[in-house]
């Protein structure tokens, strides 16, 4: 089957163990895929400015899914978005910020919204995520349009999961971006992976995909080829995908048969 893209995760399957900073030898790779008429995208629930950080050496060169597929980028500009109903997202900030060990982060085009209740969470967003940041004293003080809200939860997501979904399932996605995020928005990575594919003129069949955790399972699920990583959780483990340590592996072996 050949394969046309290939889109990867970032926290977890590119960045691993606490790692900060992609290894120089994808930036190799993606610089030599495209060279073989292979594009790559980076699919995140990040930012579109913390990825072009991220991947800097070849920023202008790759796609974006961003936001968990809320908005996506191509090369040249935005691909596509999918804003959050401004009243469901303006109750679903409250709601977060209602929470005392809860911290709330809004998601723009270009910057997340933060109202901080703690000073180490806004240096964690700032400085460890990269993510530009905006102070506001209110939801209601955003004036663009909201792609997704987040919930940060200090003693772990997973365990609210269920209930948000029961909440506010009819009107969002409710998925965990890592152990310790709930992420709210109308798109997932489902249709990032498609907007991308649609303005890149790519058959998602001929897409290969790698991630590691549940919000990676829309995309990992609406391409030909997927691959779940070694680390994902337990209860991942028996999906009937392929599994990897590194994206980089494979992607050398694409290369070697290209």
């Amino acid at each position: 089957m050949p394969v046309k893209m290939i889109a990867s995760d970032i926290d977890g399957t590119l960045l691993q163990n606490g790692a900060t900073e992609i290894s120089p030898l994808l930036f190799e790779q993606v610089r030599a895929l495209k060279a073989r008429g292979i594009a790559f995208c980076a699919a995140s629930g990040r930012q579109h400015g913390s990825l072009r950080k991220l991947f800097a050496p070849v920023a202008d060169d790759i796609w974006y899914i961003c936001e968990n597929g809320g908005i996506c980028f191509a090369p040249g500009g935005i691909a596509g978005k999918t804003p959050v109903k401004r009243e469901v997202a303006l109750a679903l900030s409250h709601q977060i910020l209602d929470i005392p060990h809860f911290e709330v982060l809004i998601s723009g085009a270009e910057t997340s919204y933060l109202i901080p209740k703690h000073q180490d969470y806004l240096d964690h967003i700032r400085y460890f995520v990269g993510n530009h940041v905006t102070i506001i004293p209110s939801p209601e003080a955003i004036e663009e349009d909201i792609l997704k809200v987040s919930a940060y939860c200090p003693d772990g997501a997973l365990q609210y999961q269920e209930d948000w979904r029961r909440r506010w399932g009819s009107e969002v996605q409710i998925a965990l971006g890592g152990s310790l995020w709930l992420d709210c928005g109308v798109a997932s990575k489902r249709e990032g992976i498609l907007t991308v594919c649609k303005a890149a003129g790519i058959d998602p069949g001929d897409v290969m995909a790698f991630g590691d955790n549940h919000n990676d399972l829309p995309m990992l699920g609406a391409v030909g080829q997927p691959y779940l990583m070694e680390g994902a959780p337990a209860e991942l483990k028996p999906l009937p995908y392929p599994r990897t340590d590194r994206p980089e592996t494979v992607i050398a072996r694409i290369l070697e048969e290209s």
